[in-house]
């Protein structure tokens, strides 16, 4: 667990001192804090468990000393990065449920998770690391839900693990809905279910990521999958012959 030394708060710049006009500095601690967020983001989604807090106080212009002081554990940066990352994506997810045309939207966002996987493949990652976990669903394409006890930042890490969950299954959520709405309009075969749909998502975004894939195999990649999500007749009768022999 990466934690400041007493060496490094002594060394860091730290924040405006409190004074009589507090508004101010709240404002500036929330600037502060959408700095370290963004610059974390960009580090971690680089460089992964290798990356460190040092490399994104540096990118945010801001001493270690004032990281800390918004997240006290490494680990505790990272659930809130990728809690950040999922609800952006989750918005995104529920501004299509009202799209025209359900299809394309579906196979849009399912595209738009696999191309954005990478980056969030390494945050999971890097938080799994930093928590001490090992039980990564990789879910929401590639993203892992970091839900660990952690080590010596105990009950912090523990919550930020619990906050990135929560929004992880936030995402899930609204994946599926996406799909509901794509099944209705007749563009998703009737007997695709999320569970196996979402399986299918987290294979190909590890996939493209780990193979570091490039968007023309990525494009054929996906429209294999797509192909085989298209509606196909008498698909139901078909897999519930398929179970019962």
């Amino acid at each position: 667990m990466e934690r400041m030394t007493r060496a490094e708060e002594t060394m860091s710049t730290p924040d405006k001192p409190a004074t009589a006009g507090s508004r101010p500095q709240r404002t500036d601690a929330r600037t502060n804090r959408e700095r370290i967020l963004n610059a974390a983001e960009e580090v971690f989604g680089k460089g992964g468990e290798s990356a460190s807090t040092e490399e994104v106080a540096r990118l945010a212009n801001v001493g270690i000393a004032t990281v800390f002081r918004h997240f006290p554990t490494k680990a505790a940066l990272l659930a809130a990065v990728l809690v950040r990352r999922f609800d952006h994506l989750r918005e995104q997810a529920e501004a299509l449920l009202d799209a025209a045309d359900p299809g394309p939207a579906f196979f849009d966002f399912f595209s738009h998770l696999v191309a954005d996987a990478a980056s969030k493949i390494a945050i999971a990652e890097a938080l799994l690391e930093a928590s001490g976990d090992t039980g990564d669903d990789g879910n929401g394409g590639g993203d892992g839900d970091g839900g660990g006890d952690g080590d010596g930042g105990g009950g912090d890490d523990r919550a930020g693990d619990s906050d990135a969950v929560q929004a992880s299954n936030g995402l899930r959520e609204a994946v599926g809905a996406l799909l509901r709405r794509a099944q209705h309009a007749g563009a998703v075969r009737a007997d695709a279910e999320l569970p196996e749909v979402y399986a299918l998502l987290v294979a190909t975004s590890r996939a493209a990521a780990h193979a570091h894939l490039d968007e023309p195999v990525r494009a054929r990649m996906l429209a294999i999958v797509f192909d085989g999500l298209a509606p196909l007749p008498n698909a139901r009768t078909r897999t519930r012959t398929r179970k019962q022999t």
